[in-house]
């Protein structure tokens, strides 16, 4: 598919990943819909595009993916503004550590881990759903292709460390949901795939103190630095572009393998 003249959604489009790629995506030639939690972060994305590319690139709305009510909104608004979306960039998410068993003996909160599971996999499959209806029903383009959708997992879905069960089993679930809906949507000429991030130099990153962003980006084989939010974005553009592309899940990391801790 080509990204140029086309509608792209992004969840989580406020801050790191989501702005890195909704730069990305508008740099190419896209229509950008900027959605996140966060409206006043959302904006100062939105706005910034429109100053480097034009206005009227890009707009912001904001959007609770595990809401059904608030993406919905954010999608018809989306449509109503750029035109129908054909490109979904599944980004917002959160991250979770918590023991199993606490220092003084209890059990973890169940809440925790249910908050968890329920924004990163549970909202992933939200949006995807809303977004896979609204692109069934446009008109096909080239090869019958109607839209692509990635998604963002983590590399702590195959080796999550202490502390990750929830984040590393809600990644997993995204992992595991990319085939079986590359193949149901086939037939609707819709591509899924996903991409799992390693270490990235993102805003959570860093709040870290250096020595300890220095410590992780040691642990990197090659290049042994944090990865590059730009290169998410330029991957997450390439699987838009290259149509053969469906049903994968590509580890974007410098071959790094977690330890346990």
């Amino acid at each position: 598919m080509k990204i140029e003249g086309q509608t792209a959604l992004v969840t989580g489009g406020g801050s790191g990943l989501g702005e890195a790629t909704a730069h990305e995506l508008a740099r190419l030639g896209a229509r950008v819909a900027v959605l996140d939690v966060n409206l006043a972060q959302a904006d100062k994305v939105a706005a910034a595009i429109n100053a480097a590319y034009g206005e009227g690139r890009a707009v912001a709305y904001p959007c609770d993916i595990t809401h059904t009510d608030s993406l919905q909104a954010a999608i018809d608004q989306a449509a109503a503004a750029l035109g129908p979306a054909r490109m979904l960039m599944s980004i917002a998410g959160i991250g979770a550590a918590k023991r199993v068993i606490a220092k003084d003996g209890s059990p973890a909160p169940l809440e925790d881990f249910v908050r968890v599971i329920n924004v990163n996999l549970i909202g992933t499959y939200n949006v995807a759903r809303l977004f896979a209806a609204a692109c069934a029903k446009l008109a096909p383009m080239e090869d019958g292709e109607r839209g692509v959708m990635v998604f963002t997992a983590s590399v702590a879905a195959f080796d999550g460390q202490v502390g990750q069960q929830a984040y590393s089993a809600s990644k997993s679930g995204v992992v595991g949901m990319t085939l079986p809906m590359a193949r149901d949507l086939a037939q609707h000429g819709i591509r899924v795939c996903t991409i799992a991030p390693g270490l990235f130099a993102t805003p959570l990153m860093k709040t870290l103190p250096e020595p300890v962003q220095a410590s992780l980006a040691a642990s990197i084989p090659f290049p042994a630095r944090l990865g590059k939010p730009e290169e998410f974005a330029q991957l997450a553009s390439h699987i838009v572009t290259n149509g053969h592309l469906n049903g994968e899940v590509i580890r974007l990391d410098g071959a790094l393998r977690m330890a346990p801790r």
